[in-house]
């Protein structure tokens, strides 16, 4: 369990496929400090540590998780934000994130505002009834609200602090990321959809 208040960021080094899976090298702050299984937030998925070595560490991504996120982009030097796994004594900061990506979304647009930057995002309409005004979203494992909510699009507001402590400095339109729904609100849309059956 996440909290969407990303640590720090990491740095891909290595990127090597296997089959229909892909291992990936990280580098980063907190590498050394991690222990093998642990549970590691990467851009929003959580990827189990496999191997720490020289201040990086390795996860694999099976099909289903390069699939429904935008893994599947990563190359070596692309920019990760990184979570590490709450405890029971953490402040919930963020929102509620479990690390499981629902699917991607595309950067339609970038608005530099006084003081922020304003990013709005189109993903698939049929995860319309996941997302509300004012509602917590995961971008890239960032826990942001949204506003300016449509069928297809929502908007985003990015403070300073967090643009330059997370990847979202680097993107760009026409960029994919990662959206995780908020988990309270999935669960009440699957009551109503077997309340309907």
């Amino acid at each position: 369990m996440f909290t969407g208040i990303i640590e720090t960021t990491g740095i891909i080094t290595e990127v090597t496929s296997h089959d229909s899976n892909k291992t990936f090298w990280i580098e980063s702050a907190i590498s050394n400090e991690l222990q093998i299984d642990q549970s590691i937030a990467h851009n929003g998925a959580c990827l189990t540590v496999e191997e720490i070595k020289n201040g990086t560490h390795r996860v694999t991504a099976i099909e289903e998780t390069l699939v429904k996120t935008n893994l599947n982009g990563w190359a070596k030097g692309s920019l990760i934000n990184l979570e590490r796994c709450i405890t029971l004594a953490a402040r919930l900061d963020g929102h509620i994130v479990q690390g499981h990506v629902d699917t991607v979304a595309t950067c339609t647009e970038i608005i530099e505002k006084d003081g922020s930057k304003e990013f709005t995002f189109q993903f698939d309409k049929k995860f319309a009834s996941l997302i509300i005004e004012k509602g917590s979203i995961a971008i890239n494992g960032i826990s942001l609200t949204a506003f300016n909510v449509k069928e297809e699009h929502f908007t985003v507001a990015i403070i300073p602090y967090t643009f330059e402590h997370t990847n979202i400095k680097q993107l760009k339109k026409e960029d994919t990321v990662n959206i995780e729904f908020d988990m309270i609100g999935k669960y009440v849309n699957r009551i109503m959809q077997l309340g309907k059956g």
